[in-house]
């Protein structure tokens, strides 16, 4: 079968809409005659294009030993919420981990604006350092990046204010912007955002601000092939959208974290993938 017919794709959103994990319908589709492949990249479009009249709330949770315990999210219910001065819609809410995939958080004028007052900018990615807490550039993350401090002009502090509300936490509690660009090949292997708690290094950075506690990337350019933000415990994968994001939050309110947010940057296989990050800290962060 080389396209999908008008009763698939009913069948599909039928099920996302019900709840069904992403395996389960991917492992139906292989029994009826579909390739693997396929299935799993028509399952992820579906999921990022929003089928179905409603947001789906999906229970993923893989790990029995888990002892995180998972509260209320942060961000606002419903399929369309306000940020600030935009409404942004809802295409998928994933119980366990929290992960939201929005649309239009950002417009695509935006978007470009972003892309070309960040291209002088770029430096190599650093990652943290676990035993002192140091910048440094890794081979397992491949990509080139700059930061906006907050509220820098005012484009910068009309995205953090909007950002600030759609995640639905003090604006002050925010780290600078970071742009991310990508070339083909490019890929960041999966890691937490938050500061391991057992590593030196990270007091380094909680002492400023406190612990992370949650991230929303920002897609800021259509990615040809690859570059999907992927959460291999959880078996999800978020498709780059122009405008669109995924919010993850990985602290509750009793300040456990939570493994399941482990996440990465598949390859990109062919073109290029610029996106936008907001890291929330527990405090007012410098």
């Amino acid at each position: 079968m080389d396209v999908m017919d008008a009763v698939w794709n009913e069948w599909l959103t039928s099920n996302l809409n019900r709840g069904c994990t992403h395996e389960s319908i991917v492992a139906a589709m292989v029994q009826a005659g579909i390739d693997a492949s396929m299935a799993r990249d028509v399952v992820r479009s579906a999921v990022t294009a929003g089928h179905g009249e409603r947001a789906t709330v999906v229970d993923t949770t893989v790990n029995d030993a888990n002892t995180y315990e998972y509260d209320a999210c942060p961000i606002a219910e419903g399929n369309c919420i306000r940020a600030y001065d935009r409404d942004v819609s809802v295409l998928i809410r994933v119980a366990r981990p929290q992960i939201i995939v929005f649309d239009d958080v950002l417009s695509g004028d935006e978007c470009a604006d972003l892309i070309e007052r960040s291209r002088h900018r770029l430096k190599r990615s650093t990652t943290v350092n676990p035993d002192n807490g140091s910048e440094d550039v890794i081979e397992t993350r491949t990509s080139e990046g700059c930061w906006f401090p907050r509220c820098e002009d005012a484009l910068i502090e009309r995205l953090d204010r909007r950002i600030a509300a759609l995640m639905n936490w003090p604006i002050d509690h925010g780290e600078g912007l970071q742009i991310l660009h990508y070339a083909a090949g490019g890929e960041y292997q999966p890691h937490f955002d938050y500061f391991p708690p057992d590593q030196e290094g990270s007091m380094v950075h909680t002492s400023r601000g406190g612990q992370r506690v949650a991230t929303l990337i920002v897609y800021l350019n259509d990615v040809e092939s690859g570059g999907t933000t992927i959460f291999p415990e959880a078996r999800v994968a978020v498709t780059a959208r122009q405008g669109g994001a995924v919010y993850f939050r990985y602290m509750n309110g009793r300040g456990q974290l939570d493994p399941m947010t482990l996440h990465g940057g598949a390859p990109v296989t062919n073109g290029e993938k610029w996106i936008m990050t907001k890291w929330m800290r527990e405090r007012v962060c410098d």
